[in-house]
């Protein structure tokens, strides 16, 4: 069976420039550090690129789709060779439509706001909150979790074939975890969805940083995913797919931009003539500094390759997970098993520890920058831990002490431009952190575990 995957190239490339390598932090235990930023899945770094390319453009910025003025035609002609930019990145078809938005959450639920009304969805319960949760007046199927690509196929032919074959449906799927970092068999999900006429939408957030995503090859019908996990900050993203839906539907949002014509009624009502184009869903001043940094990071990508950049981010990869597995306490979450295809996220809880705990000495002393909570898909962790759905605790924000166990999980998480030193350094702290404890002792403040300042562990 297959998933979605890239060739690999023997050539492995160096890590890519991104904005903040060489910042130092303050250690609890004495001195500064240059910080590892291990927490790519949650927001990777700018890459250099992007900034400076955002830099060379600022003073010329201007209003977009609204003005007779050069800096204004100048930064329209920026906004839709991005969206061009963008559609090419994603191999989008002559006839799909490429949307800004804020991030992927707003793409998703753009979307959940123009399927047809008697739409029936279906999720797995292993999708970040932001596909999870969108379909709130829909009839929603959730599918349990899968154990294996082949099982999740089969999972959603049997939902679909017991589904109302008359009325419409849409399937949304993750392309990687952004809780295992696994890949999912895209491919042949959209074909049962087709086969059963469904429509599918891809969650790309944790998969179009780090692979090609290819909409046309995947045979999807959308892809969602957003800026800051590119490589490309300031708050922007992207729906990109098939324009039915989007052209039948009232705008996502109502206003300016949006419409095409307006016009008093005699009777002192309005008239309104929206947009049959990308525009009726992007109301309102758009970010043309975000939709300008998201073109220049899939730019970046594609011209430093991906067969390379994958190559080396498997490296990485089977260095986490081969220092990981020499320490008996450390658990690696896991769906599909060892030797499932994934990026460079992984997520783990080590026997004794409180996961919060674990985190906050990673950072304090040895100035290592992971995540720990539930990572916004509190069902997939909860079933990942053996825990029950109705357990305590919340993404975040553990409830338990230092040193006790709790109901959360750590997860690191790195791509283009990670060091091979960072990795070193994180593999050497769990090591050390499991082998002879903290330095410091800690406390919980405002829901997170902190260095107790001025306290060493006794």
């Amino acid at each position: 069976m297959s998933v979605v995957t890239a060739a690999t190239d023997q050539t492995i490339c160096s890590p890519l420039p991104v904005l903040g390598k060489d910042v130092t932090v303050p250690l609890a235990t004495g001195g500064e550090v240059t910080y590892a930023a291990l927490d790519y899945a949650a927001s990777a770094p700018a890459l250099q690129r992007v900034w400076e390319d955002v830099a060379a453009y600022a003073p010329y910025y201007g209003s977009v789709h609204r003005g007779a003025g050069y800096l204004s035609q100048l930064s329209t002609d920026l906004f839709e060779n991005s969206r061009k930019a963008v559609g090419e990145f994603l191999g989008c078809r002559a006839e799909d439509q490429v949307i800004f938005t804020r991030s992927t959450t707003d793409s998703l639920n753009l979307l959940a706001a123009v399927i047809p009304a008697d739409c029936q969805v279906f999720v797995y319960e292993t999708e970040h909150h932001a596909s999870l949760l969108p379909w709130r007046d829909a009839r929603v199927t959730y599918l349990n979790a899968p154990r294996t690509p082949a099982q999740a196929v089969e999972t959603l032919e049997r939902a679909l074939a017991d589904r109302d074959p008359y009325g419409p449906a849409l399937v949304c799927v993750t392309g990687a975890s952004n809780v295992t970092g696994e890949l999912w068999p895209v491919r042949e999900l959209a074909a049962a969805a087709h086969a059963h006429g469904a429509r599918i939408v891809l969650d790309a957030a944790q998969l179009a940083p780090h692979h090609p995503v290819d909409i046309d090859e995947l045979d999807v019908d959308w892809v969602a995913f957003s800026g800051h996990k590119l490589y490309a900050p300031f708050g922007s993203g992207v729906l990109a797919g098939r324009a039915d839906w989007l052209q039948d539907a009232e705008p996502y949002l109502a206003g300016g931009g949006a419409s095409r014509k307006v016009a008093r009624r005699t009777d002192g009502g309005v008239d309104v003539e929206w947009h049959s184009t990308a525009a009726r869903h992007e109301a309102g001043s758009p970010n043309v500094i975000g939709v300008y940094s998201i073109a220049s990071a899939c730019k970046a990508l594609t011209e430093a390759g991906f067969d390379r950049l994958v190559a080396r981010e498997q490296q990485l990869v089977t260095r986490v997970r081969e220092g990981l597995a020499e320490v008996p306490q450390v658990k690696v979450l896991s769906l599909f098993g060892d030797d499932a295809p994934r990026v460079g996220v992984v997520s783990f809880v080590v026997e004794g520890w409180n996961s919060s705990h674990f985190a906050a000495a990673l950072s304090a002393e040895y100035g290592i920058g992971v995540r720990d909570g539930l990572f916004c898909a509190h069902p997939l962790v909860r079933t990942l831990l053996g825990s029950d759905p109705q357990d305590p605790g919340e993404c975040g924000a553990p409830e338990a002490e230092p040193g006790e166990r709790s109901l959360n999980a750590i997860r690191v998480s790195f791509g283009a431009g990670t060091p091979d030193e960072h990795i070193e350094r994180f593999v050497r702290a769990v090591k050390e952190l499991v082998s002879e404890g903290a330095q410091w002792k800690y406390r919980t403040e405002d829901g997170r575990c902190v260095p107790d300042r001025g306290t060493a562990q006794v």
